[in-house]
């Protein structure tokens, strides 16, 4: 399972810091009225300092939040989970908002780019001034911007990647992970594995990214010294490339009957047509969440997945 979104929720919360200073003054019995002048003043000038002041993205009316995701471009299926957050926003507005504050959500398309990313965070950080970015998508395009968030001083929480690089609260203070570690999920589809089918030949299609990496260093931990005999062939991907038929092809001819695909929707619906296509007939797992989210995959699925037996999809709800 290649997991980058899901939908959330989250219950905002208000914190108002004040400044305070001390100081101490010696009085003399007897004082101008040039330094009864000035002591005014400075009363004057503490009171106007110690009045409400709040950070980017606050006022007293609105709390302003943001974040990317894949609207277009080859993860598109997970752009649902900002329109249920947007949809889920405008119902808390509509009710009062948060302690009299409405909500406002800026999600922005970055079409699962890495550089595009970086110019729509920088547009939310910069321009609009958001208080906390939440759930923006994707491990490359995470990555592309993590540094940068977090010598701004950001929050960047419940990301929608499950890459362990992001659990460093040493390097990125101010980011917080969400989703179970692909590394874990990887380990897991190993020791099913193992128990339903312990002399699998197995061929893996990954991301050639972080995603990728991870869920294979989790599944071969799993597999411990049986990874070497049991895995016949991995291939890669990119999320430039066209399609993945060759990879396919690939794997068919290595010999595997246990297909693993750990991606985004599009390419494991174009992986699992394809191999309908050449009359590979083996079990399949480690799909990605509710692939018939988009309309590539849903015509994928209908004509090829439920042709074949002993398909594993994980999902979470």
């Amino acid at each position: 399972m290649a997991f980058e979104m899901t939908c959330f929720e989250m219950t905002c919360f208000e914190t108002t810091c004040f400044k305070t200073t001390c100081f101490k003054t010696t009085w003399r019995k007897r004082f101008s009225r040039a330094a009864l002048a000035a002591l005014a003043l400075g009363f004057a000038a503490t009171s106007a300092w110690a009045q409400k002041q709040y950070g980017p993205g606050v006022t007293d009316t609105e709390i302003k939040i943001g974040t990317t995701t894949p609207y277009s471009g080859p993860a598109s299926a997970y752009s649902a989970g900002a329109v249920s957050a947007t949809a889920y926003f405008a119902m808390i507005n509509d009710q009062g908002g948060v302690n009299g504050r409405k909500i406002n959500y800026i999600s922005l398309d970055d079409a699962y780019s890495p550089p595009k990313t970086v110019e729509q965070i920088r547009r939310l950080i910069e321009s609009e001034e958001v208080l906390f970015l939440v759930n923006p998508v994707g491990t490359a395009t995470n990555m592309a911007v993590v540094k940068y968030i977090n010598q701004k001083q950001v929050p960047h929480i419940f990301i929608g990647t499950g890459a362990t690089v992001f659990n460093d609260p040493q390097h990125y203070p101010w980011t917080m992970s969400w989703t179970p570690h692909y590394a874990s999920e990887g380990e897991i589809y190993a020791r099913y594995i193992l128990a339903t089918k312990p002399d699998a030949k197995i061929g893996i299609l990954s991301q050639n990214d972080d995603l990728g990496r991870d869920y294979i260093l989790g599944f071969k931990r799993g597999l411990g010294d049986k990874a070497s005999t049991m895995i016949v062939s991995a291939q890669t991907y990119n999320t430039s490339d066209p399609t993945v038929d060759s990879q396919v092809v690939s794997l068919k001819a290595a010999g595997a009957d246990v297909f693993l695909i750990f991606s985004v929707p599009k390419f494991a619906a174009q992986a699992i047509r394809k191999a309908y296509d050449i009359g590979q007939r083996h079990h399949l797992g480690g799909l990605p969440e509710r692939p018939r989210r988009s309309a590539v995959a849903r015509r994928s699925c209908d004509e090829g997945l439920e042709r074949m037996d002993g398909q594993v999809q994980s999902a979470r709800r």
